[in-house]
C-alpha cells in the first residue's frame, strides 16, 4: 500500500508543480524538476540497498535529491558527507469527504482549474494573499502540495479552508482520495482533518 501511494505521491507532485512526468527506472521513479534549488529527484520504490548505493554513487549533479518512504537513519548508511538531510516529512493519505467551505469573515477564497493543478487562493479583504495550496489531479487521486499559511494570518482557520476548498474542487473533479507529503509543523493540521500517516518520507540532496 505504502509503494502504491508513494508512487501516486509522486505522480500528483509533478502535476502540481509543473514538471515532466516521472519516469521509470531500476529503483523507482525519477523526475526532472529543473530548477536551482532541485533539478533531478530520485524517489525510490522498494529498492534493495544495492541498487540504492548504485543510484547514490552516480550522482554528479548539485541539488540532486533522493528520497524514499524510510527514516533517515535508516537512508544515511547510503550516503557520503556530500549529501544533506532534506525537512523529514511524513507520507500521509485521507478518503476524501467534501464538506462546505466558508472564509472567515474579511477574507475571499479564490479558486482556479488549469492543466490538472487545483489552486486555491485565500485573499484579505485589502487583495493580501494570506493562504493558498495546490492539488495535482492524478487518476482518482489528488497531491495535496504547498499548503501555506503566511505569518500575519495564522490561527484563523486558513489553513483548514484551504484544504476544504481543495478537496471539494478535487471531488467535482473525480477525485476520491487525498495524498500529501507533511512536514513536521503540517501533520498535526492534516491529522486533526482526518489524514493517516502511512510512512515516513525523508531524503537527502547533494551539494557537491
Amino acid at each position: 500500500m505504502v509503494l502504491g501511494t508513494g508512487r501516486l505521491w509522486v505522480e500528483g507532485w509533478a502535476v502540481a508543480r509543473r514538471v515532466a512526468a516521472p519516469v521509470e527506472v531500476p529503483w523507482g521513479l525519477r523526475v526532472e524538476v529543473g530548477r536551482p534549488s532541485q533539478v533531478v529527484r530520485h524517489v525510490l520504490l522498494g529498492a534493495d540497498d544495492t541498487t540504492a548505493r548504485g543510484l547514490i554513487g552516480s550522482v554528479t549533479e548539485p541539488t540532486t535529491c533522493v528520497k524514499a518512504f524510510m527514516t533517515s537513519e535508516a537512508m544515511r548508511p547510503w550516503f557520503t558527507p556530500a549529501w544533506e538531510p532534506v525537512e523529514p516529512c511524513f507520507l500521509m493519505a485521507v478518503a476524501l469527504r467534501p464538506a462546505p467551505v466558508r472564509a472567515p469573515e474579511g477574507y475571499d477564497v479564490d479558486v482556479e482549474v488549469a492543466d490538472g493543478v487545483v489552486s486555491v487562493r485565500v485573499l484579505s479583504a485589502g487583495g493580501e494573499l494570506a493562504a493558498a495550496g495546490l492539488a495535482g489531479l492524478t487518476g482518482d487521486a489528488c497531491v495535496f502540495d504547498q499548503i501555506v499559511t503566511e505569518p500575519a494570518h495564522r490561527r484563523r482557520g486558513l489553513g483548514t479552508l484551504v484544504m476544504g476548498a481543495l478537496t471539494e474542487a478535487a471531488a467535482e473533479r473525480g477525485a476520491a482520495s487525498g495524498v500529501l507529503g507533511a512536514t513536521f509543523p503540517g501533520r498535526g493540521l492534516y491529522e486533526a482533518l482526518g489524514w493517516k500517516v502511512l510512512a515516513p518520507l525523508n531524503g537527502f540532496v547533494y551539494r557537491s
